[in-house]
């Protein structure tokens, strides 16, 4: 990039030629863009939009409700992340449902689980396995880890998802998209290069980014100015290749295969899920036929931001019934959701 910073945010702050739509697909990324402020020191003409980047967002209610089935079955113990907590089943969340006697344990890795099990051997333990590319690995290390050790009573759920596929989709269906910042950490995993089918088919620019400001706005600029063109930009480098790491991609396809994954507010993705491997089943809590999508609130419109239809700003419940303490979708509950990042950060772009 010839510019320096300065000379990039004049550029954006003054674009003033067709609109363009941006969306970043990394919950990171979403969360980055409106802490930063950076929607508003760049052209109005330039529309950043929030999508299926956040892996609490994007978990179907009927995966929640299969938690809560199990957490309350004798023997069971679910083992999860904070955040997929309050995560709006059909009609309850695992916090409501844990305070009702619902046996529940929160941990900050997946290996933790090995030394809860070890520990109580007469309780299945089951991991709630959602994420991306990101943290697959981990979750075929667990697995590996369960084989070499002979370990019994530890499972997984799985509602691990894939990114191309989804985003593939997304242009499939007709989404307002001109182009995708494209997630840094799944890139890490995938390789910048698995983004090029969809540009050059779609003739849309990826800018694969960073999270710091500075890195945010290049990646912008590279995007904006290569709009219409079927290219994918790396702007992340230093941890980012065209390939990935293969080696992590290796221990997830040993344990694990695609599957036509439900998405919350987008319905069944082919290829766009992970599953173990038929010969690793006996690991799986029961991931398979979680299709089901209701809503709690009809009147939620987490599918329409998630696809870039609409603002969250834009939504009936917005700021109203729905808060990051009342939240009636799952775009609200976590941290890298659009709608919680509006919320907290007062986003109030159009």
């Amino acid at each position: 990039m010839s510019l320096n910073l300065e000379e990039i945010k004049n550029y954006l702050a003054d674009y003033d030629d067709p609109e363009i739509n941006i969306m970043e697909v990394c919950g990171s990324h979403t969360g980055a863009i409106a802490k930063l402020g950076i929607p508003s020191i760049i052209s109005k003409k330039i529309h950043l939009l929030s999508g299926p980047g956040c892996p609490v967002c994007v978990t179907p209610s009927a995966y929640i409700d299969k938690l809560i089935d199990l957490a309350k079955t004798s023997g069971n113990c679910i083992v999860t992340f904070g955040d997929l907590m309050r995560v709006p089943g059909s009609v309850s969340t695992l916090s409501a449902q844990k305070g009702a006697g619902a046996k529940v344990e929160m941990v900050y890795s997946p290996m933790d689980t090995l030394a809860l099990a070890k520990k109580d051997p007469k309780t299945t333990y089951i991991f709630a396995a959602v994420g991306f590319e990101t943290t697959t690995p981990v979750y075929a290390l667990l697995i590996d880890t369960l084989v070499k050790e002979d370990i019994k009573n530890v499972k997984i759920l799985s509602a691990i998802k894939t990114m191309p596929e989804v985003i593939e989709s997304l242009m499939a269906g007709g989404s307002p998209i001109d182009a995708f910042i494209a997630p840094g950490h799944v890139s890490v995993i995938t390789g910048s290069l698995v983004y090029k089918p969809i540009a050059e088919k779609y003739s849309i620019p990826f800018g694969v980014a960073g999270f710091k400001g500075g890195e945010l706005l290049t990646a912008i600029y590279g995007i904006v100015k290569n709009k219409g063109k079927g290219k994918v930009l790396n702007f992340y480098p230093s941890v980012v290749s065209k390939v990935g790491n293969e080696k992590a991609r290796a221990l997830i396809d040993k344990y694990f295969e695609k599957y036509d994954a439900c998405w919350r507010g987008l319905g069944k993705v082919n290829g766009s899920g992970k599953i173990l491997k038929e010969e690793y089943r006996k690991y799986d809590a029961g991931s398979l036929g979680l299709d089901n999508d209701e809503k709690k609130n009809p009147a939620c419109c987490c599918d329409k931001v998630l696809t870039g239809r609409l603002r969250p700003v834009h939504c009936p419940l917005f700021g109203k019934v729905c808060t990051p303490l009342t939240p009636q979708g799952a775009c609200m509950v976590s941290t890298e959701g659009s709608c919680f990042s509006y919320f907290v950060n007062k986003r109030g772009d159009l």
